[in-house]
């Protein structure tokens, strides 16, 4: 597979905003991402569909899909920013401009709903994607210290940043032992979603990387156990498990194993080094992954080094 990194975010530099998934439910969100990347030097383009709406899609799967396609081929934009994430992505893959974007690799940021493009990005065009923060998520209104420092150093400088601060979680070592491989992954929902669809990565030899939201243990407990029985598991050189907020079961009183414990079968099921919360996902105070560059991980010592910059 041919790799593709973006060229590096200067000041000055085009950011285009686009809704790919569901809407952003207040406009002055959209406003105050736009005043927060304006205010570092950037200039912002907001995709033509934005603040279209269709139930809990953000427009028409063609318009969504439009706004996308308009923005890798607008010479003009060096960054796409996702502003949210919700639900829709995986309806948009078959009317991606493959092809273009392969020939015009920028820099594409968004986590969540926002996986499905990122790993089909990755399996269509080897384009190193990011999973970072969303322009009316994470960047309106009080904007996190160490969210802000980790998403810039990766985006702008083509050196490799070295070992991430995972004691943010700090992380648990629930297998020990080192490996190296390429970094994929993102939500667990929607990478499950892709699983034996022609958008699927290749998992083999990956250091995999997970995370989600609002899901109960039995249900994080059904994803892992599909990842089994697809064999990913046996393929990936490491696991990197994240952030899992509001993942409690919904009622208290019934019995029900732990997220823990979930996380703790899981590990037991491969012979690679596990790692978890590690402060990515659902949280505002999170680290940056790129998707698709080298890394190391020594689970022992609790240790995840980016080897390569992510950028050009």
């Amino acid at each position: 597979m041919d790799i593709r990194k973006p060229r590096r975010l200067q000041r000055g530099d085009c950011i285009g905003l686009i809704t790919p998934a569901s809407a952003v439910a207040d406009a002055v969100r959209i406003e105050q991402g736009t005043k927060y990347l304006e205010s570092l030097g950037y200039r912002v383009v907001v995709g033509e569909h934005v603040n279209k709406l269709r139930g809990y899609l953000a427009g028409t799967d063609d318009e969504r899909a439009a706004d996308i396609n308009a923005m890798f081929a607008n010479p003009d934009v060096s960054a796409i920013f996702c502003l949210r994430g919700g639900y829709g992505t995986p309806r948009l893959l078959p009317l991606i401009n493959y092809r273009m974007i392969a020939r015009n690799p920028k820099i594409f940021v968004g986590y969540s709903d926002i996986t499905a493009l990122q790993l089909a990005l990755w399996r269509k065009c080897g384009l190193v994607t990011f999973q970072g923060p969303m322009a009316a998520v994470d960047f309106a209104g009080e904007v996190d210290a160490f969210a802000q420092e980790w998403f810039w150093k990766i985006v702008t400088s083509p050196t490799a940043i070295g070992r991430l601060d995972t004691e943010k979680g700090p992380t648990i070592t629930l297998r020990p032992g080192v490996a190296r491989g390429r970094l994929l992954g993102g939500n667990f929902a929607l990478l499950n979603a892709l699983l034996g669809t022609r958008y699927q990565p290749d998992f083999t030899g990956a250091i995999l990387f997970l995370e989600d939201t609002d899901e109960e243990p039995y249900r994080i407990d059904r994803m892992f156990t599909h990842l089994r029985h697809a064999s990913v598991l046996e393929k990936c050189k490491a696991l990197l498990l994240g952030q899992f907020t509001n993942s409690e079961a919904a009622d208290p009183t019934l019995p029900s194993l732990t997220l823990g414990e979930v996380l703790e079968d899981a590990a037991s099921w491969t012979t690679v080094p596990v790692l978890s919360n590690i402060p990515f996902g659902h949280i505002p105070r999170k680290l940056t992954m790129p998707v698709g560059v080298h890394v190391r991980v020594d689970a022992g010592a609790r240790i995840v080094e980016i080897l390569e910059g992510a950028v050009r």
